[in-house]
């Protein structure tokens, strides 16, 4: 069972580690969507954004202190979703469509993330990781 847990954490460290490379190489661009979205100092968040994401998806990816890279990025997650994908806002059916799915994508990642955070700290070892978690047994 040790190879699907490390399986699961690959799959979920790569969509952060991808994302974290468009927020670091693209944050112009992705500063002017995010201004666009109302956002405040939406540059900085973008980067501040692409660094958690960054180094959660490792944390998550090697297995070290993977407890708080997942709870890292669940954080960083929850006001990012609220505020770029709020579909009530969206008047134009496909808008409104395209904003809830990216929305409710984000609320499985953030679950998702959560039940890592706990997973990890209910064991002693992480599997295939190098360090055990930071949190242990809060």
């Amino acid at each position: 069972m040790d190879i699907v847990f490390l399986v699961a954490r690959v799959l979920l460290a790569v969509i952060f580690l991808l994302s974290a490379v468009g927020h670091l190489t693209q944050s112009k661009g992705m500063a002017q969507y995010a201004a666009s979205k109302g956002v405040p100092a939406a540059e900085a968040g973008v980067i501040a954004s692409g660094l958690v994401f960054l180094l959660g998806g490792l944390s998550i990816l090697l297995g070290i202190w993977t407890d708080l890279g997942a709870l890292a990025i669940a954080l960083t997650l929850i006001p990012v979703t609220f505020m770029m994908h709020p579909h009530w806002k969206e008047t134009d059916a496909q808008a409104k469509q395209g904003e809830q799915i990216h929305f409710n994508k984000n609320l499985a990642l953030i679950g998702g993330l959560l039940l890592l955070f706990y997973v990890t700290n209910q064991l002693q070892d992480i599997p295939v990781g190098i360090t055990g978690p930071l949190f242990d047994r809060w």
